[in-house]
């Protein structure tokens, strides 16, 4: 059975690219969510829920059960499915588990694309700056140099209507509905990892308790941010291979 890697946001399936190297299985898919670095299908409207049926078609076309891992948004639809479509899945992890948390707030990005006008002015924004000033941004919050340019190079208009309708679909109380059936992840083996200096999740307090209720392990990894896939890939390659090996 293959693993697939989803990856999130404002990302492209290149995030995984340094982690896969290190990987030694060779059965590894990092998809391409629909408007981060491809074309969306028509009437694709980007929300949460969407891009989880996506997901699952994804799935369902590989016609065996999967190793499940997220990244980011890609992390939350993996959460998603867990608790709603376990037969797709023999093993999941995710690095936001922290999200379902019921003290959970939304962070300061988050905030601003969910803010109608703001939104739409910082995509203005963004779209017409110059790709070394979008790859500056990314490197500021914690992305290595070399994905934060291929990052900023596929950063475009579709890209970012994608954004603004995906963190307005997971407005609150969205993720406290999400979060409402989270023992259900339980059905199958999971892992919560987190980086320690991750200033998106909400901290690590809040994704231990939050693997408590999914039914999961827990790896909290010290030293590391949210692109922690990018920051420590070979550290990173050696978490998701024990807990595969440890899974019968």
């Amino acid at each position: 059975m293959p693993a697939v890697l989803v990856h999130g946001n404002p990302e492209t399936a290149a995030v995984w690219d340094p982690l896969v190297a290190e990987l030694a299985r060779t059965d590894v898919i990092t998809p391409t969510l629909p408007g981060f670095g491809r074309p969306a299908p028509d009437g694709f409207g980007a929300t949460k829920e969407e891009y989880v049926d996506w997901l699952a078609g994804e799935l369902e076309a590989i016609g065996e059960p999967v190793d499940l891992v997220g990244h980011d948004w890609g992390g939350g639809f993996v959460l998603r499915l867990a608790c709603t479509r376990p037969e797709l899945i023999r093993t999941w992890v995710s690095d936001v588990a922290g999200l379902l948390d019921p003290e959970y707030t939304w962070h300061d990005f988050a905030q601003l694309w969910q803010t109608p006008g703001a939104g739409e002015q910082w995509v203005t924004d963004t779209v017409a700056a110059p790709d070394s000033d979008r790859a500056d941004l990314l490197v500021a919050v914690g992305v290595t140099p070399d994905a934060a340019a291929e990052f900023a190079a596929a950063m475009d208009e579709e890209m970012g209507r994608c954004i603004l309708a995906l963190y307005r679909s997971a407005a609150q109380p969205a993720l406290l509905e999400w979060g409402a059936d989270a023992e259900a992840a339980a059905a199958r083996p999971g892992l919560v990892v987190v980086g320690a200096d991750d200033p998106f999740t909400g901290g690590t307090d809040f994704s231990r308790r939050s693997a408590v209720r999914l039914g999961a392990r827990f790896e909290e990894l010290d030293g590391l941010g949210h692109w922690w896939p990018l920051q420590d890939p070979a550290r990173g390659a050696r978490v998701l291979e024990e807990f595969w090996a440890s899974v019968p």
